[in-house]
């Protein structure tokens, strides 16, 4: 039986080059795997007749885009997920679910091997290859681009020179990365990080400066799911859609940031994520309503430590699975509804309500009806504050 390889497919130049050069150097069958993550863009029934119209012996296409949402924007999203406090993970996301596909169809198809078009400076070659590992550690990896130095240049020659079915000439300035919950656009004039981004840069938001009426929305969450949009229900990659939408549409969600990679460079990154900073936004302030101190303060060096592992491409490990089982349970009070308003490129949280509150007005309020015993501080004060006098009047000895 002649050996197949599983190669992750994107339906570009670089994928689809790939099927037939990987081909003739291994003289494997290539069965080509194509994700669909609500990136946009091309229908996928398309996608997957050029692959096979490039060489592809199978081609398979996966409609995950209710698994990435429920399976792990949600995750992402309870943990307030926000990699250098700013970037909401949206290509880090994305990798484990096509591990997790590519890894089922070398499976089903019988390879040995799986291919990806990472470079060897990126943090995606990271993701996959540890994902592998995790999910199939029988099966070998091939990275062209990086393994055998693959340019551009050199597709579109290999391409042209046997007629493959692909505009070879259309060259976009941006490398971009896409799915439901945002947009990632490097290179190009953004490498020299004195330019700023231009509106060409960006297609999932509109031009917050631009004039426009604000859009007030009410998000309602269920143990920290949302649950419903205005009072309609929805599911979580419904929630997603219609945020990116309005959020979107009010310029919600524009990152520009130097970024550690994993690798050990910094790099400079656009992003836009209007959904998942609206839904963020809107999580932290429910959380703040629901969830109690010790937690809360504890939840989020936990968050941190759960980027930190999903950015770093260890989705599939031991520590990043015990986080969500302590990331699950904080989220058993997150209920409640958010309104915020979108407006200018901000989402602002102007109102919170919630059975789980505990939020106490009585307490809270210094008019009447105030319930605090405030004769009780007095002695709060001392106490607290003794082993820092203790150690004062030490140091004043010495």
């Amino acid at each position: 039986m002649t050996e197949r390889i599983v190669l992750a497919y994107s339906g570009g130049l670089d994928t689809s080059v790939a099927i037939g050069w990987i081909a003739e150097e291994t003289g494997a069958e290539i069965v080509a795997v194509a994700v669909d993550l609500g990136q946009g863009g091309e229908d996928m029934d398309t996608i997957r007749k050029r692959a096979i119209d490039c060489g592809a012996v199978e081609a398979v296409v996966a409609d995950a885009r209710d698994e990435f949402a429920d399976g792990y924007c949600l995750p992402a999203l309870q943990a307030n997920a926000l990699y250098m406090d700013r970037y909401p993970l949206v290509s880090a996301l994305s990798r484990p679910v096509i591990v997790k596909h590519l890894a089922e169809a070398a499976k089903y198809h019988g390879a040995s091997t799986v291919s990806h078009g990472c470079t060897g400076k990126g943090n995606d070659q990271v993701r996959f290859e540890v994902g592998i590992g995790a999910l199939a550690p029988d099966l070998k990896v091939i990275a062209p681009v990086r393994d055998y130095a693959w340019t551009r240049e050199k597709a579109i020659v290999w391409a042209e020179e046997r007629n493959l079915p692909i505009d070879v000439t259309k060259k976009s300035p941006y490398s971009i990365d896409q799915n439901v919950w945002g947009r990632a656009v490097e290179t190009g004039f953004l490498e020299d990080i004195w330019n700023a981004p231009i509106e060409d840069v960006y297609s999932y938001t509109a031009n917050p400066a631009e004039p426009r009426d604000a859009d007030e929305v009410v998000i309602t969450f269920d143990k920290g799911v949302p649950v419903a949009i205005d009072g309609e229900t929805v599911t979580v990659l419904q929630a997603i859609q219609i945020l990116n939408s309005r959020a979107g549409g009010q310029g919600v969600g524009r990152l520009d940031m130097v970024e550690d990679r994993l690798v050990g460079i910094k790099s400079r990154e656009v992003y836009e994520a209007p959904g998942a900073i609206a839904l963020i936004t809107a999580h932290q302030e429910l959380e703040n309503v629901t969830v109690e101190r010790d937690l809360a303060r504890f939840k989020r060096q936990v968050e941190q430590r759960w980027t930190e592992l999903v950015y770093d491409g260890l989705w599939f490990s031991p520590l990043k699975d015990a986080l969500d089982t302590f990331i699950a349970k904080s989220q058993e009070h997150v209920s409640g509804d958010i309104r915020m308003t979108l407006h200018a490129g901000k989402a602002v949280v102007t109102g919170r309500r919630s059975e789980q509150s505990l939020y106490d007005f009585n307490l809270a309020t210094y008019d009447e009806g105030d319930s605090f015993d405030q004769s009780l501080a007095k002695g709060f004060v001392q106490l607290w504050g003794l082993p820092s006098k203790i150690a004062a009047k030490r140091a004043q000895q010495h």
